[in-house]
């Protein structure tokens, strides 16, 4: 299976960090976020990647690339765990671009894939969103797929707060995790939200999408939005996963995924602590 991840996005709600820089670059502790997601996707046995980006995002292709002078620096200086390291970044997988001419939402990013796909069922990582969790949230996306052969989406449950910043889904549920979806609507008023589990960027998808995409009309914020092409499936299953999503939409969730991140570092942990006590 490929893998899809669109970061095509101008970032505004993080300017003016992401004015000169893509979003999807903004570091997460000491990794880009879109290096968890490409780093998600091999870890659930997927080495074929395409990066959907647009223009001022040629920072993300440089760094998958190879770095000839930093990898000869870093030798000569005898920084061999430092070394290793930028060549791992380079090797993680089989990653090609394409770009998003023009900025008209998720579901014209998506369809930006076609001709990559060929197809075949494919994974959706949004570029800005990271997933923790036990097994590689696309992994549980995949062995869904596998057992009913049609799309699967994570649906977390979300706070009330948060409805109205998310596709919301109302679904039928047919064991502990696995919901038969309904309906989609993407960002509703809270009031009007059919369910509290929301779309938050994993998805496994059949290539019938790009049909329905093709059928599919401007929506909400005046974007194609993958959202309304999902609901024109027959089948969609949502699964309720096990993990956690880290989406990088504003300044403070940034920050605070940062933090989240940091704390799972033994080395580090500690000192972080100590810092943070000095602000209470």
């Amino acid at each position: 299976m490929k893998a899809v991840i669109p970061a095509a996005g101008l970032g505004t709600r993080l300017l003016p960090a992401t004015k000169a820089q893509p979003k999807e670059m903004l570091p997460v502790y000491y990794k880009p976020t879109i290096h968890y997601a490409v780093e998600e996707a091999v870890n659930s046995g997927i080495d074929d990647i395409l990066i959907i980006t647009g223009r001022n995002k040629r920072s993300i292709e440089d760094y998958f690339d190879k770095s000839y002078e930093l990898e000869y620096t870093l030798q000569k200086a005898g920084k061999d765990r430092d070394l290793k390291k930028v060549r791992k970044i380079t090797n993680l997988a089989d990653i090609c671009y394409v770009r998003q001419k023009n900025l008209k939402g998720l579901g014209d990013a998506v369809s930006c894939a076609e001709r990559h796909i060929g197809g075949e069922p494919f994974a959706v990582l949004l570029g800005d969103s990271i997933t923790r969790s036990n097994t590689p949230l696309t992994r549980q996306l995949i062995n869904v797929y596998n057992k009913h052969e049609k799309s699967a989406i994570a649906i977390p449950e979300v706070s009330q707060d948060r409805l109205n910043r998310h596709g919301i889904v109302d679904g039928s549920k047919i064991n502990e995790n696995i919901y038969k979806i309904n309906s989609l609507v993407e960002k509703p008023e809270i009031s009007k939200a059919p369910s509290n589990l929301a779309i938050v960027g994993r998805y496994v998808l059949t290539p019938d999408i790009f049909d329905k995409i093709s059928q599919t009309e401007l929506g909400f914020n005046g974007e194609i939005q993958l959202t309304d092409a999902l609901s024109k499936l027959d089948e969609v299953y949502g699964v309720k996963f096990d993990g956690k999503v880290f989406n990088i939409e504003t300044r403070l969730e940034w920050l605070k995924s940062s933090i989240d991140f940091a704390m799972y570092d033994d080395e580090f942990k500690d000192d972080l602590i100590n810092y943070m006590k000095s602000f209470i």
